[in-house]
């Protein structure tokens, strides 16, 4: 039977990654910068493969914020750690693609990042 998805379920699997994402980014800051934000400056995501924009769940995706990338993926940025610790960000947007493909039984969720 084929997974089905709508949007609350989405909206509850979001909202679940992003808390993840937030306790993993300041765990990373509390634990390796002593609590405050530093090291290398950078960007961090998380790209769902596999999904097309304009699928039912592609569209779904889109209204929690997910836009199409260069890659072919459905992309989130950063919208859980306020700071410029590429190091954090990457541990919250790890946490993040963890949580939603738990959530959801997606098997391509993948975090990334990049120095600025």
């Amino acid at each position: 039977m084929p997974v089905t998805f709508d949007l609350d379920k989405v909206e509850l699997a979001h909202q679940a990654a992003l808390l993840a994402a937030q306790t993993a980014s300041l765990d990373f800051v509390n634990r390796y910068m002593n609590g405050q934000d530093g090291g290398a400056c950078g960007f961090g995501w998380v790209d769902v493969f596999g999904v097309r924009s304009n699928s039912k769940l592609g569209k779904i995706l889109a209204q929690v914020g997910f836009r199409k990338s260069y890659s072919g993926s459905l992309q989130l940025w950063n919208k859980w750690y306020h700071g410029q610790s590429v190091d954090a960000t990457e541990a919250g947007a790890d946490a993040y693609a963890k949580k939603f493909s738990e959530m959801l039984g997606l098997d391509r969720v993948y975090a990334g990042s990049r120095l600025d």
